[in-house]
């Protein structure tokens, strides 16, 4: 390390994700097995904990060996959600290579004046609009390129690339109204209405990311340095160029309609983006082997933030093999029991974001957190919708900051992000979104919201 480079308090992301792994197997040698019941919910189409069903199981402790094949293990998991990064970085890899990317960047900054007001808030609508509707996240992942192009050419450093996407995209997932892995599965594992308190929602959806956008821009400004500008490529874009990024506008938008209509899986979500690569560089005149070359560039590129996703598998892997993530939900939740209401209900909000740091899945959480909470809130006279706000609040903000959440990992390390680096900008703005969240809650207890 030389005299100026700057000096990290963290360590590498590898190193980090492999401590987290071998901590989870450290601690199921000290906190005690045990399990909730589970059944099938037809509905949900998912095992949901049964509440007051916690009983100890025997002890199964995970040793060094079993630490490092979670790795693997873990790789193996999220096999298809690698598939996915990988092919939408390999497909925008080669749309970059035809240099539609850098001059349909070129035309964007130009045709707003280079105003870094309008651009950077409608991007962040945009990610949000993602969160909001089916809970984007790993896909961010290969989309940093372009966004390290756009930010760049602004004068921004790299942070800011991560603070208009993964940023946005948690932010509107953990105030959606409708988001289909998060709000819509809780609720039905709390028992109550599909879509109640959407007015609710919507509004501090809106303050949500309004507090967003203001907060970023003012890093931005705060960190702006001198504007790349003679880089910018001054070529009008050309027919073929609007050709290709017209075919990925129109691959984005299919994506959304597999999804939020056709319900496809990582697997279906990854196959049009192979033919956007392959389509790209037939509309761009790359030739066979330029095509391929760029693909493999973008399979490159995108390896180590798979392998990440991969590592944060592992820690959930590690302690569910040895039964203490029930264990973990009780030890949280049961001292709420004993609180006044309001507390205890903008407690909840904090406990379920403990959770998230072992259960990364935010519908995983919800399938076994709210059985047991919902319940809870019957006892404490409080409406069970504010249970899945506080669900909602906790674990999907959580999503912003912990080294846990291998999608945001991965979106750093394809941004070239340190982690430290996000946390210092990031921590103020989830820290103040805790806050609304719990204005929320409180504003829900008080007024009876069901």
């Amino acid at each position: 390390m030389t005299a100026d480079a700057p000096r990290r308090w963290l360590p590498h992301p590898l190193v980090l994700m492999s401590g987290c792994v071998f901590i989870a197997a450290a601690a199921t040698w000290v906190l005690p097995a045990g399990e909730f019941d589970r059944v099938l919910d037809p509905e949900l189409g998912r095992e949901v904990a049964v509440a007051d069903s916690y009983h100890p199981v025997e002890a199964q402790p995970v040793g060094v060996m079993g630490a490092l094949v979670a790795v693997p293990r873990g790789i193996q998991e999220v096999g298809d959600i690698i598939a996915l990064i990988f092919l939408i970085g390999g497909a925008l890899t080669v749309v970059d290579a035809t240099g539609a990317l850098g001059r349909g960047v070129g035309w964007l900054i130009r045709a707003v004046g280079g105003r870094s007001a309008i651009i950077l808030p409608l991007i962040c609508v945009l990610f949000a609009a993602g969160g909001v509707l089916f809970n984007m996240a790993e896909e961010i992942v290969a989309l940093v390129p372009i966004l390290l192009v756009l930010t760049r050419r602004l004068g921004y450093s790299p942070v800011v690339a991560a603070l208009v996407s993964v940023g946005p995209a948690a932010m509107g997932s953990s105030f959606s109204p409708m988001n289909p892995f998060q709000v819509i599965i809780a609720q039905g594992a709390a028992g109550i209405p599909t879509g109640s308190g959407t007015a609710f929602r919507v509004v501090f959806l809106g303050a949500a990311l309004a507090v967003w956008i203001v907060m970023t821009l003012r890093y931005a400004r705060a960190h702006q340095s001198e504007r790349e500008g003679a880089s910018v490529e001054e070529e009008p874009a050309s027919a073929r160029d609007w050709m290709i990024l017209g075919a990925v506008g129109a691959t984005f938008a299919f994506l959304g309609w597999g999804i939020m209509v056709q319900e496809w899986d990582y697997l279906q979500m990854a196959a049009p983006f192979f033919g956007l690569g392959i389509l790209a560089g037939f509309v761009g005149r790359l030739g066979v082997s330029d095509t391929a070359d760029a693909f493999v560039r973008g399979f490159r590129d995108m390896t180590f933030a798979g392998v990440l996703i991969g590592m944060a598998r592992a820690i959930v892997l590690v302690l569910q093999d040895a039964h203490v993530v029930d264990t973990l939900v009780l030890a949280l939740f049961t001292p709420l029991d004993n609180l006044p209401t309001m507390v205890s209900a903008v407690g909840m909000i904090f406990a379920q974001a403990l959770v998230h740091i072992p259960v990364s899945s935010v519908s995983g959480q919800a399938v076994l957190t709210m059985p047991i909470v919902a319940p809870l809130a019957d006892l404490l006279g409080m409406s069970r919708q504010v249970t899945v706000l506080a669900y909602q609040y906790g674990a999907g903000l959580m999503d912003m900051i912990t080294p846990t959440n291998g999608a945001l990992m991965a979106v750093l390390a394809a941004a070239g992000v340190r982690y430290e680096d996000w946390f210092s900008a990031a921590f103020r703005l989830w820290a103040l979104l805790m806050a609304l969240g719990a204005v929320a809650v409180v504003i829900a207890v008080g007024t009876g919201l069901s």
